[in-house]
C-alpha cells in the first residue's frame, strides 16, 4: 500500500510505513462521568497522559507496536490536543476520531440525519475541536441499550453517509453488534469499511458479521483472552481470517497498568501467547495484528 495515506494526530502518513502491530480499538483520554451523575469513578475515565504515553511507548520498543486507533469521539470527554502530546511522547501514531457514539452521550436528540451527517462533516475537513488535528475514522458508534433508539438510529445513517462522503472507516459498539451493521449496511457502506466491536461469546453471532464481509473486532479484555482465543480460532476454522481485528480494549483509568490494570499490553502478552500455543502460525498473527486493521483502516480488503 506505498501510496495510501493514514490521517493521524501529527499529520497524514503512508500506510505502508506501519511496520509493527495495530490496537484497532482503544481508548486513551476520556471522560463519561457526566453522563451518570457522578464526580468520580475509575470506570468512567482515562485522563492521564504520563502512564499511557510510557505505556506506549513501552509496546512500541518492545512489542512493535506500529499505530494505536483511538475511538474516544464526541460527547465521551475527547481531547485531540492530549493525544498529540501523546502520540508525540510515545512516537506511536494514533489516528483519533470523529463520530457521534451513543444515548446517553450523543447530544443529537433534536437533530436531523443532514444535521448530524452536517456535524460529522465538519470534523471530518476542518479538524477536531479547533486543534488542527484531522480524524482518521469514525466511531466508535452503536448503541447503548438492547438495540439502536431512534435517536441512535439516525446517528449511525449519519455515520453511514459521512463515510461514504469522506471514505473513513467506521468502528462499532454496543449490545447489538449485527443490528448495528445492518443499519450501516442499509445505507450502502462497503462492509469492508466497517469494523464491529464484538465483545459477546457467541461464535454463531461473530460469523455473521464476518460473512456479511464486515470486520469482528475482538478485545482481550472485553471477552477474556481465553474466550476470545476461542472465537479467533473459531472464525480462522471457518475461513475468516481476514475479517478479525484484535486490541486490548482499554477505556478506564483503572485498567492502566499503573493502577494494577492490565495495560494496552493485554493483547501482546495474555491473548496473543495463547494463539501462538494453539498452533497459529506467525503469518496469521501477523495478519490478525497488521494487515487485516490496515486494511480496514484503508479499505482496501
Amino acid at each position: 500500500m506505498p501510496e495510501v495515506m493514514l490521517r493521524t494526530v501529527t499529520g497524514p502518513i503512508r500506510a505502508a510505513a506501519i511496520t509493527g502491530a495495530v490496537l484497532p480499538h482503544e481508548h486513551l483520554r476520556n471522560d463519561m462521568r457526566w453522563a451518570v451523575g457522578v464526580d468520580s469513578d475509575p470506570h468512567r475515565w482515562l485522563d492521564e497522559e504520563r502512564p499511557v504515553t510510557e505505556e506506549l511507548r513501552s509496546l512500541r520498543q518492545q512489542d512493535g507496536l506500529g499505530l494505536v486507533v483511538e475511538l474516544t469521539c464526541m460527547g465521551m470527554g475527547r481531547d485531540a490536543a492530549s493525544l498529540a502530546r501523546i502520540a508525540a511522547g510515545s512516537r506511536v501514531p494514533l489516528v483519533a476520531a470523529t463520530g457521534l457514539s451513543a444515548e446517553p452521550f450523543a447530544d443529537a436528540r433534536d437533530s436531523s440525519v443532514e444535521e448530524l451527517t452536517s456535524r460529522l462533516m465538519s470534523e471530518i475537513t476542518s479538524g477536531l475541536d479547533g486543534t488542527g488535528v484531522f480524524p482518521g475514522v469514525i466511531g466508535a458508534v452503536g448503541c447503548w441499550g438492547e438495540e439502536p433508539t431512534a435517536v441512535e438510529e439516525r446517528c449511525l445513517v449519519a455515520a453511514a453517509r459521512a463515510s461514504q462522503s469522506s471514505r473513513l472507516p467506521v468502528a462499532t459498539h454496543g449490545q447489538d453488534p449485527t443490528g448495528v451493521l445492518e443499519i450501516l449496511l442499509g445505507q450502502g457502506l462497503p462492509a469492508n469499511r466497517v469494523s464491529v466491536g464484538y465483545t459477546g461469546t457467541d461464535l454463531g453471532a461473530a460469523r455473521k458479521i464476518a460473512e456479511a464481509g464486515a470486520y469482528v473486532g475482538l478485545s482481550s479484555l472485553a471477552q477474556g483472552p481465553e474466550q476470545a482465543a476461542r472465537l479467533v480460532l473459531g472464525l480462522i476454522e471457518d475461513g475468516h481470517a481476514e475479517r478479525i481485528l484484535l486490541g486490548s480494549g482499554i477505556s478506564r483509568v483503572a485498567q492502566l497498568q499503573r493502577y494494577e490494570g492490565a495495560g494496552y499490553a493485554h493483547l501482546f502478552h495474555a491473548l496473543l501467547p495463547r494463539l501462538c500455543e494453539a498452533g497459529v502460525p506467525d503469518e496469521t498473527r501477523h495478519l490478525l495484528t497488521h494487515t487485516n486493521p490496515l486494511r480496514w483502516l484503508t479499505g482496501t480488503g
